[in-house]
């Protein structure tokens, strides 16, 4: 089958509303990975630390893990439209903020109201495409995760091009962009229905009381101590250019979003989901620790073959939490992603100070044992989650946000 060909239709006849909603997904996404080639500017031009400068991904992911409490709160009753737009005037204002920062702390500060902003956008955009999409909702799926592959491998390369100049361009740039965005659908997509049930803030943390859902979002804290360890802490190591590291993350999320989309399904129908979870998390414990302690050169080949491991997780990751419990799929995102983005926080946090406590290879040692304990508890937890990696509900039939947020 053509992969733009969902048997419904092609992914390309989409409603202005569905591609105005998939674009400024895009840029959403961008947004993650946007910092990790100027790292090190921003560290020269704030005259700050690794660490300090460290703390913009750890402010950013913690309200977004809070936020999981919110996003369906507020959208089950403003609506997704509402919702959307939002997060998008959040971001461009403090995207736009964060470009005029004085100082580390300013920046910082600045990156915890965009994490805000994009929680609220991302965690919303793909339940607002599947209503607007034609097609069907695989076409939907299929955009959106198109839209995350793009977003988070364009997002370094972005971040290069512009920070080459001065580290506050790419902030100014996000902004512009998102504010297209915002145009875009303002213009174009109409009121979404609301839910017959509102979402209550404390939903999602009652869901977590399953076994299967609660089983799934440990291993996946654990998971993403390391994939942050990897996104956050490995451009001080490499120490390139913006050109050479945006190009080194920019292949990284190129790997990231063909193994997401392509790979991984192959792979769960060959060998089952728990098996290729388990299997690729201890390769990617292997990955980092040569990441680590190989050299200059060992390191930049592990970046970017990391993104084809963590793509593959993120894919098993989603399935699982969407379907293990008899959670609505919203809440069961919301209490499994309010788990794991802690972890998204405490890595960037964490991984500099082990470096000044020890060398610059122990924070990889550690994020190399975060993954092995990732992959412990899906062995020892596999019969609560066996019935869902057995019988996976079907990916297009999810009504919540996944990708980023929800893998």
């Amino acid at each position: 089958m053509d992969p733009i060909d969902t048997g419904s239709g092609s992914i390309l006849r989409q409603p202005k509303a569905v591609w105005a909603t998939a674009g400024a997904s895009v840029v959403a996404f961008m947004g993650i990975g946007l910092v990790d080639p100027i790292l090190p500017s921003i560290a020269e031009g704030l005259d700050a630390t690794a660490g300090q400068v460290s703390l913009l991904f750890t402010s950013y992911f913690l309200i977004t893990a809070l936020a999981m409490l919110v996003t369906g709160f507020v959208s089950s009753r403003i609506g997704g439209r509402r919702t959307l737009l939002l997060g998008l005037a959040l971001v461009v204002v403090f995207a736009g903020l964060s470009g005029t920062s004085g100082s580390v702390g300013e920046l910082v500060g600045f990156r915890a109201g965009w994490g805000l902003g994009n929680a609220l956008f991302v965690s919303t955009a793909l339940a607002v495409i599947v209503g607007a999409a034609a097609g069907g909702s695989a076409a939907a799926i299929l955009l959106y995760e198109s839209a995350l592959g793009l977003g988070m491998a364009c997002g370094p390369l972005l971040g290069a091009l512009l920070g080459d100049a001065s580290w506050r361009y790419p902030f100014f740039g996000t902004a512009a962009l998102m504010a297209v965005g915002f145009a875009c659908i303002a213009a174009f997509l109409k009121d979404q229905p609301r839910p017959a049930r509102k979402t209550s803030l404390l939903d999602p943390v009652k869901a977590l009381g399953h076994g299967g859902l609660a089983s799934t979002a440990v291993s996946a804290f654990f998971y993403n101590y390391t994939f942050f360890t990897v996104l956050a802490f490995t451009p001080f190591v490499l120490d390139m250019s913006p050109y050479r590291s945006g190009a080194v993350f920019f292949a990284w999320g190129v790997l990231l979003a063909v193994f997401s989309v392509v790979v991984a399904p192959r792979l769960q129908k060959l060998f089952g989901s728990l098996r290729v979870l388990g299997g690729s998390l201890v390769l990617l414990a292997v990955d980092v620790l040569v990441l680590g302690h190989g050299g200059h050169t060992a390191a930049v080949v592990c970046t970017v073959l990391s993104g084809a491991l963590i793509g593959v997780n993120n894919t098993v990751y989603t399935e699982l939490a969407l379907g293990v419990s008899d959670a609505p799929r919203p809440v069961a995102s919301a209490g499994y992603n309010f788990v794991r983005w802690f972890a998204a926080a405490a890595a960037p946090f964490f991984a500099p100070r082990i470096e000044e406590w020890s060398d610059v290879h122990m924070p990889f040692t550690v994020a190399a044992v975060t993954a092995v304990l990732g992959a412990l508890v899906v062995l020892v937890r596999r019969r609560a989650l066996t019935a869902e990696a057995e019988e996976p509900r079907p990916r297009h039939a999810t009504e919540e946000g996944v990708g980023v947020f929800a893998n």
